[in-house]
């Protein structure tokens, strides 16, 4: 008898323990967000200098740097970091940095897509 009891009590607790790591894994999801600047970038070794800064600043999760369009797209974790913070981690460099106006990021991010495509 007390090894079935023994038994369902593990068993409880395993499931309740799957559900409250699913409910913080959402809850982490909704905690990112993503920023995009134009930078006044001008080489390769501008591009691996942003990225080495900034994939080591706290709560960013991802980044894009394209040179190319002189575009750096952070996504990070809103309780660790903010846009300002990431914007003066890069003015810190020695660059320019100004907000990417918001058709100008939808241009970007359906060239992200296209490029996806092929």
């Amino acid at each position: 008898m007390k090894t079935k009891l023994m038994t369902f009590l593990m068993l409880m607790m395993w499931v309740f323990s799957f559900s409250a790591s699913a409910k913080n894994v959402t809850e982490h999801k909704k905690e990112k967000s993503e920023v995009t600047f134009l930078v006044s970038m001008k080489c390769e070794k501008c591009q691996k200098r942003i990225e080495n800064t900034l994939s080591f600043e706290k709560g960013v999760t991802g980044l894009d740097v394209n040179l190319p369009k002189k575009t750096v797209t952070i996504e990070y974790r809103d309780g660790k970091t903010s846009p300002e913070k990431l914007k003066e981690a890069i003015q810190k460099l020695g660059y320019t940095v100004a907000p990417l106006p918001a058709a100008s990021k939808a241009n970007s991010r359906q060239g992200v897509q296209d490029k996806k495509k092929d």
